[in-house]
């Protein structure tokens, strides 16, 4: 028989050995957790506009892009990777497609607008929450709130970055873009 002692080198091997075991079990359980978490979150996805112009209306809080572009950019982050593009129709659509609170309607977005002024050596940034939108002729019109940055009352090449909206409350099955599934190349 054995003393205690001569048995100390391989119970600690084997309690090293399940240690490692069980961490290895852990890790890959938790990977796998991870994945499906992954794979069943729906994509948020974020708009852009892009105009000729700017016109604000600084009493009123109203902004117009001038000559907007009537495809609306969108594209979304990891996992899904999405991009592509929506007619104004289909989007200003998304405003009240869904029921409850997860639309712009009822969740106004927060926005960023970069505004190339002439003779200024960067373009003027201001973070807004918009609302209401409008469409006159080719221009776009929204309500806004000024959040941060200054408010030019005109200017020259605008973007406008509209933060992001899940599925079911934002861009849907009519969207059009690259992708899995039902979504193709895109729509001009």
């Amino acid at each position: 028989m054995r003393s205690r002692t001569e048995n100390q080198p391989t119970n600690k091997a084997r309690r090293d050995l399940l240690t490692v075991a069980g961490l290895l079990v852990l890790g890959l359980g938790s990977g796998v957790n991870l994945a499906i978490a992954e794979d069943e979150l729906e994509p948020m996805f974020m708009f852009v506009h892009v105009s000729d112009d700017l016109e604000a209306d600084l009493a009123n809080r109203t902004l117009r892009l001038v000559n907007v572009n009537q495809q609306v950019l969108y594209f979304s982050d990891r996992p899904q990777r999405l991009a592509g593009h929506l007619k104004m129709a289909d989007y200003l659509n998304e405003w009240t497609a869904a029921e409850g609170a997860d639309n712009f309607t009822a969740d106004p977005p927060n926005a960023t607008l970069s505004v190339y002024e002439p003779g200024q050596p960067d373009n003027t940034l201001a973070v807004v929450e918009i609302s209401d939108p409008v469409v006159d002729g080719d221009d776009l019109i929204y309500t806004y709130t000024l959040l941060d940055g200054t408010m030019p009352a005109a200017g020259g090449a605008t973007t406008l970055f509209i933060d992001r909206i899940g599925i079911g409350g934002g861009v849907g099955v009519g969207y059009h873009g690259v992708g899995v599934g039902l979504r193709g190349p895109g729509v001009l």
